[in-house]
């Protein structure tokens, strides 16, 4: 194990007859998948269930917004390409953990289940959280094919949507009764709407009181298109130029795209309507500065970002892809826009920037549909069904 970089320190609050499961991911980094495993572990009662992360690559300080000492991170540091020395690594730290269950997550670590299976772990779950800019719709042959070769190793399937669930199935083949679908919980105590007006930016001047401020939070990478609405804020002012002097545009979050985005709203004369801080910790507080939310992405699971956005009151105009349609009801809780269509996406934003009595009651039934139906209890307890049947299956099997 001298070859692993490990963080956290086990802790004597939980014996260790508790199961543990061991969840395999990429990288623990902001994002939003990132974000709900947190959330999971955080909220997980620890009588029931210990855990651990494991990173083919690596860990960041993301790790710290885990709340229970008893959880440790691994990394096992994957190098680009393939990396064949990665699955004994993998194997030989499944073998020392000894965990009941394997939990990976997404196509990166889809094929960690095969070591999991030489190590001896008797229950293996599968998650899918949404897609990359590789295969957009699911499509890619090889990518279906790899998961098919893999299906009869994996137990569970779980999906944070109706579309990757019915994709599962009619797609790769996977057998409805080994499938649960659970949407990610919000946590509608940190996330909420201001007491009074629209918060403050911690910008001096950019955004006074009279200003519309439309936001978005995500890696600035090619899968979340941030170009698409900054191409909608210029397409937007280039409508109705009347709007020019009250608009106002915030795009939190950093990736390969910041710059080329940054230079864009530069070059469209727009930049000083424009913040982009890059990543923020304070992304609660943010979303109470805002007006409209927009989500534009080409590919989704189901956004954490909506949710949060939605618990905030904030009217969510977002690109009709993946689990997307699933969360914003159009005509009542926001507006939904074809992917990479600017005008479109910019026809949405005028609506809510020309009505604000609008933009308020889509904001409050957005709320109210959050409190109903994606509250982090409800999530949890969808996670704790999944691992307890397991578990009271004597040989996990037939998975096909």
């Amino acid at each position: 194990m001298n070859s692993l970089i490990r963080a956290g320190e086990a802790a004597g609050s939980a014996p260790t007859s508790v199961p543990l499961v061991a969840h395999v991911i990429y990288r623990l980094d902001v994002g939003g998948m990132e974000n709900g495993l947190i959330n999971l572990i955080n909220h997980m009662p620890p009588e029931r269930y210990r855990h651990a992360i494991v990173c083919l690559t690596e860990y960041t300080d993301f790790r710290k917004r885990l709340r229970r000492a008893d959880v440790e991170c691994y990394a096992l540091h994957k190098r680009p390409g393939k990396d064949f020395p990665l699955y004994g690594r993998l194997w030989r730290l499944l073998r020392e953990l000894r965990p009941l269950i394997v939990h990976t997550r997404n196509l990166a670590a889809v094929d960690s289940v095969v070591p999991a299976v030489l190590a001896g772990v008797r229950h293996r779950v599968h998650g899918e959280h949404g897609r990359d800019i590789n295969d957009l719709d699911g499509n890619n042959r090889k990518y279906q094919l790899l998961r098919r070769a893999l299906r009869p190793f994996t137990h569970r399937y779980i999906t944070v949507s109706r579309d990757l669930e019915s994709w599962l199935h009619d797609r790769i083949g996977v057998r409805r009764d080994k499938l649960a679908q659970i949407y990610t919980g919000v946590d509608v105590k940190k996330f909420h709407a201001p007491a009074g007006p629209r918060a403050p930016l911690p910008v001096s001047g950019f955004a006074g009181p009279d200003a519309f401020v439309i936001g978005t939070v995500g890696r600035m990478e090619p899968v979340k298109d941030p170009l698409n609405l900054a191409r909608a804020f210029v397409r937007l002012i280039e409508q109705a130029p009347v709007l020019r002097a009250r608009l106002r545009l915030v795009m939190i979050g950093d990736g390969v795209l910041y710059r080329e985005t940054q230079q864009f709203l530069a070059q469209a004369g727009v930049r000083e309507l424009a913040w982009l801080p890059g990543t923020r910790h304070d992304v609660p507080q943010l979303l109470r500065a805002l007006d409209v939310f927009v989500l534009p992405s080409l590919a989704e699971g189901v956004s954490n970002t909506i949710l949060e956005a939605m618990a905030s009151e904030l009217p969510v105009v977002a690109t009709r892809v993946g689990g997307s349609p699933e969360l914003v009801v159009e005509g009542e809780t926001g507006a939904l826009a074809p992917r990479a269509d600017p005008d479109a996406l910019a026809r949405a934003l005028r609506r809510y920037a020309e009505d604000r009595v609008l933009a308020r009651r889509h904001g409050q039934a957005g709320r109210a549909r959050v409190e109903r139906g994606f509250s982090l209890e409800a999530m949890v307890r969808g996670y704790l069904a999944v691992y307890d049947a397991l578990l009271r299956t004597p040989v996990a099997a037939g998975a096909r």
